[in-house]
């Protein structure tokens, strides 16, 4: 099974010490080896990094992180392959244009049959499932709504019944971004955290990092992390329920939605 990684920030914030948790799993401490992404929002721009090879014996994931690139929304996803082969065309997290906006989408887990609903405006690129998935869900909701809702939560109500339906098919935990919110549906395993003043100390449970927040950060930030298992040991992680939807905005959650 694979593993995902979002953020979501009030400020724009780099997302380097949940990154080196996570780049650990990919062939280290967990067995996700066949290929690692990750993509930052900078306003409507987005800016990604892909790469077939391990995460945590790649070159291009130690520059990430090193490179502190600081950002609002962030979408990560380390691969353990099931369907589709390891290449490059196959890694998450996969992005497409609507409304003027880059979606991005990283998936964790097996979709049986989902090759047969029909794709029309959007169209994979790679093999695999996940791709399929997200063409199906981006190319309704544009049929759906050829300009984007006034209101935010008609798109969420959409979104959650498109997810729903995938979910159907099998396991989907799902994080997906419009530049705008970050949506993590739980189908069976996903967890979220948020950092805000009075900040203190984290420690990784993959790598021996300890940071002290409160040195890093200003009093009004707000950070969330969504992950699909904790990445830190001292912190109290939101262990989210099988068929919830959260949509979070600037660091906050903004709704919570069961089935």
């Amino acid at each position: 099974m694979c593993e995902l990684l979002g953020m979501s920030a009030n400020v724009p914030t780099d997302i380097c010490f949940s990154f080196t948790g996570l780049m650990q799993r990919g062939g280290k401490t967990g067995p996700h080896r066949d290929g690692w992404g990750i993509a930052f929002y900078e306003g409507r721009g987005c800016r990604a990094f892909h790469d077939p090879a391990p995460s945590a014996e790649s070159e291009i994931a130690r520059l990430v992180q090193r490179y502190a690139i600081k950002s609002r929304i962030v979408v990560s996803h380390i691969r353990q392959a099931n369907r589709g082969r390891v290449c490059l065309a196959n890694t998450h997290p996969f992005a497409r244009e609507l409304w003027g906006r880059t979606w991005v989408f990283a998936h964790n887990g097996q979709l049986k049959g989902v090759k047969r609903l029909p794709v029309d405006f959007y169209h994979p690129i790679g093999t695999t499932d996940s791709e399929h998935a997200f063409c199906w869900m981006l190319s309704r909701i544009r049929e759906r709504f050829p300009q984007s809702p006034r209101r935010p939560q008609t798109l969420w109500r959409c979104v959650r019944e498109l997810m729903e339906q995938l979910g159907e098919l099998g396991i989907f935990n799902v994080l997906l971004s419009d530049s705008r919110y970050l949506y993590a549906y739980c189908s069976t395993q996903l967890s979220w955290l948020t950092r805000r003043a009075p900040f203190g100390r984290a420690q990784l449970v993959d790598a021996d990092w300890v940071v002290d927040f409160q040195e890093e950060t200003t009093p009004g930030d707000i950070v969330t992390v969504v992950a699909t298992y904790p990445l830190t040991a001292n912190e109290a992680w939101v262990i989210m329920r099988p068929g919830e939807l959260a949509v979070f905005a600037d660091g906050l959650i903004a709704s919570g939605i069961e089935r």
